[in-house]
């Protein structure tokens, strides 16, 4: 038998360091068995809680879809310059090629009366244009700004070849009103229905320390350390929040997937190709994130108030 004195020294730290790591495993392990363990309680909550997520989560992605389909919809901010019909050819493409060189233009597009003519026809208005004879349309330049379209607007209106100057800029800066206004309202959704779910993970917590209030208080009185005893639920928390934050993710995506084929048959009638976006990969995995640490933080709280008045006192 060996002697202990000539045992290989034990660095204490190390010791504690493992201990606190394989701490951490078991709880991983054991909180992840107590939320398999009642499935129908853990379908509950994670129902409740995924609901309370996709609410403000869904109205973030179909104000970011219409943000994105106000940008690709070009007509809601080009403007559209009607030369006046003295202004040849040549001296339209000449404009062009000046108005693309300015710093608050993005793009020009030059239709010629021909290019005009063409374009009714194939609307339908072939006899129409035929009865009036000569070509009585003008030169046309589609302008996109960078900035401010009213700003160039006015400039444009200025120029000696301009005749009308089209813009829709009243319709863009309501458009933009409502999305800053949805913006808001998503924020303030998901402040309440953020608080909601944790609040029922808290809930939830709580009734799982209240069954196992016996052994949380021989813990106690052996001297275990408050991070000890909240470890497990904390983690317990965190499944629930994770199971949330994916099945919530889950609902939506499948929502959009219900939802594409019909939007995208309504805008190609209006001549437009968008299609409904869902949550890219990193929106995804960051939204499950922040899901897990709303659990995480319910169980928190919920545990840290518990052992606050249980702790024992000296006597």
């Amino acid at each position: 038998m060996r002697d202990a004195g000539n045992s290989p020294a034990r660095d204490p730290r190390r010791s504690g360091v493992g201990t606190w790591i394989d701490h951490h495993l078991y709880s991983f392990a054991a909180s992840l068995g107590r939320f398999l363990r009642r499935p129908w309680s853990t379908v509950l909550t994670v129902g409740v809680m995924a609901v309370a997520l996709a609410l403000p989560l869904g109205l973030w992605l179909v104000l970011g879809n219409l943000a994105r389909f106000s940008g690709d919809v070009q007509q809601s901010r080009q403007l559209s310059v009607f030369l006046k019909p003295a202004v040849d050819g040549a001296r339209a493409q000449a404009l062009a090629v000046e108005l693309r060189g300015r710093n608050d233009i993005g793009k020009v597009e030059l239709r010629t009366p021909e290019q005009g003519l063409e374009q009714l026809r194939a609307s339908g208005f072939g006899d129409a244009i035929a009865a009036v004879g000569a070509n009585p349309l003008p030169s046309l330049l589609i302008v996109t700004p960078k900035g401010d379209e009213a700003l160039l607007a006015t400039s444009l209106q200025a120029l000696p070849e301009a005749d009308i100057v089209q813009h829709d800029a009243l319709w863009r800066q309501r458009l933009d009103g409502w999305l800053r206004f949805g913006g808001r309202v998503a924020l303030v959704l998901a402040a309440l229905l953020g608080l909601g779910a944790l609040l029922v993970v808290g809930n939830t917590v709580r009734l799982d320390i209240q069954s196992r209030r016996e052994e949380i208080g021989v813990l106690q009185h052996l001297g275990a350390t408050d991070g000890f005893i909240r470890r497990p639920f904390l983690y317990l928390g965190a499944w629930y929040g994770l199971a949330a934050g994916a099945l919530a993710i889950g609902l939506l995506t499948l929502a959009a997937i219900a939802l594409r084929a019909p939007l995208a048959e309504l805008a190609s009638s209006y001549g437009s190709r968008f299609m409904l976006a869902g949550f890219t990969l990193p929106v995804a995995a960051a939204v499950v994130a922040g899901a897990t640490a709303l659990g995480w933080l319910g169980a928190g709280v919920v545990t840290g108030h518990f052992l606050r008045q249980t702790r024992p006192t000296d006597t």
